[in-house]
């Protein structure tokens, strides 16, 4: 799915204004909801899993909460059109609409469109309690995570997926390691030295199976100093902001990779790699250790033993590279799907639907919308909750509509970990172990005109060009002697304009 609504996209959307509407005072928090009150919601939907109207979770939803939920499914391919086109129609504006990526919501968010969850809080004494039940590190996953350009929340905070979802790890053949009597590295000297020895067994193998351009850079950054990514980051540790490429570690990494090329222990063309041409690789015994998401695990170990039963991609703890950097990756494993309220300008109107968002953050309401009711969709199995399947062994998602977009907001994480192999569950709690604490910043701030002026104007040209050059220095099509060189044209591009929006941005959340 697309990320970023383009400024070329933005420009062609209507301002719009949902406060035209005939305002009703609502004189306190006791707001009542029945039957009689539909609340409409705008959810994203997948041809793999498409919506459901019989799915057992709207029947839970409704009985909890007292409403009648009207859902508005959207296929997830259609998302920017439908919601451009509901946005720019006040009328068909639903009460929620659901995103699966924060800065597309504060694209309306700065269109007026939705409402501060701030501003209803007499109405949300839930979502508050949740909100103070919070642990620092939880509160800047979960919570600020979701802060819009004014600081306010609009976007309405998701939790429970975090030990399953986005995850990346180191992962390695353990199987091939073994057979040899080979260690797992801890460091990259040792990583270097193992892919030596592997080199030297699979002389036709690319051991260091590292792919998508410089992307897995960001996810193994935190290796060579923490929070390190080629691109800006917010370093958490020392409260600065910084662009990666034109430190001195990004020569480091440039120096290691360069070397691990030229001596054949990793592909050259691993910036252009096919999935295709990846995965042949290491199903193959060509490739044996590779920085991913966790969930590669199953897919490699499902696909490959059918012909080789003893095939097992594991995961280890990061190693690392220098004094600097730490045995951890890079955050993704945080919740980017969420509601946001229409700001439809009749305060009883949105009193009610804010009463209605705040149920999902109820235990009553995550012990509901995660397992359903026993004997319905679930049964005690030697005293643990287990999903009641069909004959297929269907997901409980096919199934009922659990854990599915715009169905919870508080979901228990043993939903998500139940249905993981017995492969994942070994490595699991060492992956998020040596995950680290925060995410960076510019994976979900939100911008004021000025800041985003700044951002369109260098971001992407910066991006490009670092990027290009990095490759360029790491196969040796440039040499190291001109990084310096390299460094002073990047800072004649924007690179400090663009880091001091980033920071101006992210000020208004600290």
């Amino acid at each position: 799915m697309k990320r970023r609504i383009t400024a070329l996209f933005l420009a062609g959307i209507m301002l719009i204004s949902l406060c035209a509407c005939t305002g009703t005072e609502n004189s306190g928090g006791n707001v009542a909801l029945t039957k009689d009150d539909v609340i409409s919601i705008t959810m994203l939907t997948s041809s793999s899993n498409p919506y459901n109207a019989d799915w057992k979770i709207w029947d839970y939803i409704e009985e909890g909460t007292g409403v009648t939920v009207e859902p508005h499914p959207v296929i997830s391919s259609d998302y920017f059109t439908k919601y451009s086109l509901m946005f720019a129609a006040p009328e068909t504006v639903t009460d929620l609409t659901v995103f699966d990526y924060k800065p597309d919501s504060d694209v309306y968010v700065n269109q007026g469109a939705f409402v501060a969850l701030d501003d209803l809080e007499e109405h949300m004494p839930n979502y508050k309690a949740f909100v103070e039940s919070l642990s620092e590190v939880e509160f800047n996953s979960i919570v600020k995570t979701r802060k819009a350009f004014d600081g306010k929340i609009y976007y309405a905070p998701a939790t429970g997926r975090e030990k399953t979802r986005g995850i990346r790890a180191w992962l390695y053949r353990e199987d091939i390691f073994n057979k040899h009597g080979l260690k797992a590295p801890t460091t990259y000297d040792e990583l270097y030295e193992v892919c030596k020895q592997l080199k030297e067994l699979y002389p036709e193998s690319y051991p260091l199976a590292q792919r998508s351009k410089l992307s897995n850079l960001e996810v193994t950054g935190s290796s060579w100093k923490e929070y390190w990514e080629p691109g800006a980051y917010y370093d958490y540790t020392n409260d600065t902001w910084h662009y990666g490429a034109i430190e001195d570690t990004a020569r480091e990494v440039i120096t290691f990779y360069k070397k691990m090329i030229d001596e054949g222990l990793l592909a050259s063309d691993f910036y252009s790699m096919s999935e295709a041409g990846w995965t042949e690789l290491i199903t193959t015994d060509r490739g044996f250790i590779m920085p991913d998401y966790q969930t590669r695990i199953d897919y490699f170990n499902k696909l490959a033993r059918e012909k080789n039963p003893d095939f097992t991609i594991q995961a280890i703890e990061p190693p690392v590279a220098t004094e600097k950097g730490v045995s951890k990756v890079g955050k993704y494993n945080y919740e980017t799907f969420g509601f946001a309220m229409a700001n439809k300008g009749d305060d009883l109107r949105k009193a009610k639907v804010a009463k209605f968002v705040d149920w999902f953050y109820t235990d009553e309401a995550m012990e509901l919308v995660s397992w359903g009711k026993e004997g319905e969709t679930y049964e005690i199995v030697d005293g643990k909750k287990q999903y009641i399947t069909d004959s297929e062994g269907s997901a409980p998602n096919k199934l009922y509509g659990i854990n599915t977009y715009g169905t919870f907001l508080r979901l228990d994480p043993e939903v998500t970990t139940i249905v993981q192999s017995e492969d994942i569950a070994k490595t699991r709690e060492m992956i998020l172990e040596h995950t680290v604490d925060y995410v960076n910043p510019i994976r979900y701030l939100a911008y004021v005109e000025e800041e985003q002026k700044v951002i369109d104007q260098y971001a992407a040209a910066l991006k490009t060009h670092t990027e290009e050059m990095l490759i360029k220095f790491i196969l040796g099509q440039e040499p190291i002697s001109n990084f310096d060189a390299f460094v002073e044209n990047v800072k004649s591009m924007g690179v400090d304009e663009l880091l001091t929006a980033y920071s101006s941005a992210y000020d208004r959340i600290k």
